[in-house]
């Protein structure tokens, strides 16, 4: 494990992007704004701040531990996963592929990985928060312990925002109080709205059918499943995992 020291403090041009009616921005200039706030000067010039630059604890893990919201350091840069997939080939190694943002300008990158080729992930003050509301500044969360709150833009939410149910506890990753990923439980529980009517006596063994859930999803049920039953499922791709117990 390695630990790297803040070398600057100050914050304003991140308050100054994040702030004044009419005066939003996207998530990645807001993000670059972030980092441009720190300006290093050697012989005259100014340079953009580089990970060294800032606290970031560091551990090695396998490229196939890793999921969609972890933060990895390649090369001294911080890059967050947007998605993940482990590649199993009939012949040859597995391999993980890695779908990643580069977080100082917001570039899209994809690298791929041997599944047990360790990777430098990053944690970059990962906290547990509480998803409160949405409105036209964002998604708003609250630290429990803190009662802190927090706003992350849909830039950063994505495809993940289906899945977000009041009171649910996200990891949100945060650089001088700024989300810049969050992590959802890997599974949540909701209702099926419209399904196909059931068929008597089909059982648990039964085929599967489509099924359209309360967040707007569609996923695939179990045949015997009618409209109003609880189901668990994977945030990360929809896909059923059993009946809830609740």
């Amino acid at each position: 494990m390695m630990l790297q020291r803040s070398k600057t403090t100050g914050r304003t041009a991140a308050h100054d992007v994040r702030s004044g009616a009419g005066n939003r921005k996207p998530f990645s200039e807001w993000l670059h704004a972030v980092y441009r706030n720190r300006e290093f000067t050697g012989s005259g010039r100014s340079r953009p701040a580089r990970r060294a630059d800032f606290e970031v604890v560091l551990v090695k893990v396998a490229a196939s531990s890793l999921r969609k919201g972890s933060v990895v350091d390649i090369d001294g840069r911080l890059y967050v996963v947007l998605s993940m997939e482990n590649i199993h080939p009939g012949k040859g190694t597995p391999v993980t592929q890695l779908d990643m943002r580069r977080i100082a300008d917001g570039v899209k990158v994809s690298e791929r990985y041997r599944t047990t080729e360790q990777v430098e992930r990053a944690f970059v003050d990962q906290r547990d928060y509480n998803f409160l509301y949405q409105d036209s500044d964002g998604y708003h969360f609250m630290n429990p312990e803190t009662y802190d709150q927090v706003a992350a833009p849909a830039d950063l939410i994505g495809e993940a925002a289906v899945y977000l149910q009041e009171g649910m506890t996200v990891a949100l990753s945060l650089h001088n109080d700024i989300p810049i990923a969050i992590e959802l439980p890997t599974r949540a529980t909701l209702e099926i709205v419209e399904t196909e009517p059931t068929v008597k006596g089909q059982t648990a063994s039964g085929s599967y059918k489509p099924a359209l859930l309360s967040n707007g999803v569609r996923t695939m049920v179990p045949t015997y499943l009618a409209t109003g039953a609880r189901i668990v499922v994977m945030t990360a791709d929809g896909s059923y995992v059993e009946r809830a117990k609740d």
